[in-house]
């Protein structure tokens, strides 16, 4: 078998995607037979393999990608179990000299990445990997001092100088297909709940897949795009993009935003400034991953090393009532109750029930992120780890640690109609805007004729806020002194 003949595997991970791909782009440039394989790997990822929504949001993302691959005559492989010894096996069947791969930036991942790069190279394979995921990697941005930035806004500033990332490439327009080898069936994986069958608001509310990513984007820009500066932080309001789950599972990349952001037309309706801080928060993502690039223990240890001592409380009652959306606090029961129900949760409110967490409750932030992990479809290690740490006070960029919520003014403030609050616990419907967010304070003729019996239909305040606060911030000026 010549070269040109030569099978290339093209090993699918966080990329399901065929534009902007740059392994699969360089694999179709060279003209030569394609074999396209995701191997679900649960062994690398330890105590971070996927959580449950992110199975389910996998299997419809693969699905998407088998048949996106076959209209272009190539055959998705499917397998299951350690790369390190798939990839081989998948060599010798395909006859392939060559793997090319988009890097991936957890921990065990590149661990995993470099021990497989390192065996195939030394066996006389070649292997290329590239970029798919960042604007740029994680080892070209830099302070003044050469190090890895811990501070956001500078990061952010150094990136913008380095100017437009580069454009996106396109799609293969058609693929030889390699030799046929056996494939797993993707029912077989297991990846879909069945007893019970917990996915209906996310079968619902989202669009696994290339296209549903690609339909997301031009929906924000066409539609949102305008408000997202001034009411990003409304929950009540459609304003912000839901890119998150196609973000991390690959089936979009930064830089499509980015270009397709560069030609939304301001037309004197504010487009442009929420466009920048649009792409702010991309930058956000951005941060994140370097920070989880540079800072591996990131998902388990405070970054901020004082707080190894904080003095936080088990307490198990406490955690399944947030867990459940039972604290008493319409604002953060209404965010738990959308995560349970579509996979996802606003932003602002995802800010307010991790302070009510680790602030209100004293529950380390590492319970929190376990529980995002599993039930978020964007579940995403960098941004999760990154994000629980800044709330917590604990991590890079963080916030102050004297920041804590206060649940009822955040309701208020965000969510000043009720809406949000109504839509995911009817039980309040029936309120008065002014009692909506604090319905303990409601007279009692209020609350029976809103069907309302509390402790009965919808729970009392678990915590009393400003002793709670109190309490947090003792907590955290005893560390601060012992740290002194």
């Amino acid at each position: 078998m010549s070269d040109s003949d030569t099978p290339i595997i093209i090993w699918f991970r966080q990329d399901l995607r065929l534009s902007d791909n740059p392994a699969l782009h360089e694999a179709a440039r060279t003209g030569r037979p394609v074999v396209p394989v995701y191997i679900l790997d649960e062994a690398t990822p330890g105590d971070w393999a996927l959580g449950g929504a992110s199975r389910w949001w996998l299997h419809h993302s693969l699905s998407a990608l088998a048949s996106s691959l076959g209209a272009l005559g190539a055959t998705l492989v499917m397998r299951r179990g350690d790369p390190r010894s798939i990839l081989p096996g998948l060599i010798a069947e395909t006859k392939a000299g060559a793997v090319h791969w988009n890097r991936c930036y957890e921990p065990s991942a590149m661990k995993r990445d470099e021990a497989i790069k390192s065996a195939l190279k030394a066996d006389g394979f070649t292997v290329a990997s590239f970029n798919a995921a960042l604007l740029h990697e994680p080892w070209t941005v830099q302070n003044k001092s050469g190090e890895a930035f811990r501070v956001y806004s500078p990061f952010w500033r150094t990136c913008l100088a380095q100017g437009d990332p580069a454009a996106p490439l396109p799609a293969p327009a058609a693929l030889t297909a390699g030799p046929a080898v056996t494939s797993d069936r993707l029912d077989e994986w297991g990846l879909l709940p069945t007893t019970p069958d917990w996915a209906g608001g996310m079968r619902e509310s989202w669009t696994p897949g290339e296209a549903g990513a690609k339909a997301c984007l031009v929906d924000f820009l066409d539609e949102a795009i305008a408000l997202y500066k001034a009411q990003r932080d409304r929950p009540d309001i459609k304003a912000t993009s839901r890119l998150s789950p196609h973000l991390h599972f690959g089936e979009i990349g930064p830089r499509q935003i980015w270009q397709a952001c560069s030609f939304t037309p301001d037309e004197g309706g504010g487009a442009g400034a929420s466009t920048q801080k649009f792409l702010a928060e991309i930058g956000w993502r951005e941060f994140s991953h370097h920070l989880l690039y540079h800072n591996r223990a990131l998902p388990e240890t405070p970054l901020r090393a004082e707080f190894a001592e904080f003095p936080w409380h088990e307490n198990d009652a406490a955690l399944t009532a947030w867990q459940r959306g039972l604290t008493g606090f319409p604002i953060v029961d209404a965010g738990m109750r959308e995560l349970w129900h579509t996979g996802w949760m606003h932003n602002r409110v995802r800010m307010i029930v991790a302070s009510f967490l680790v602030k209100d409750l004293l529950i380390p932030w590492q319970e929190g992120a376990a529980w995002f992990w599993d039930t978020l479809v964007d579940a995403d290690l960098a941004n999760n780890s990154a994000s629980w740490q800044w709330v917590a006070g604990c991590g890079a960029d963080a916030a102050p640690y004297f920041r804590v919520f206060n649940p009822i003014l955040q309701g208020e403030k965000f969510d000043p109609r009720g809406d949000y609050v109504r839509k995911w616990i009817p039980e309040l419907a029936s309120l008065p805007v002014e009692y909506v967010h604090k319905p303990w304070l409601a007279p009692e003729g209020e609350l029976q004729k809103a069907g309302i019996t509390l402790g009965k239909t919808y729970p009392h305040p678990i915590v009393d806020h400003d002793a709670a606060r109190k309490r947090a911030l003792d907590a955290f000026a005893r560390i601060k002194k012992a740290a002194a």
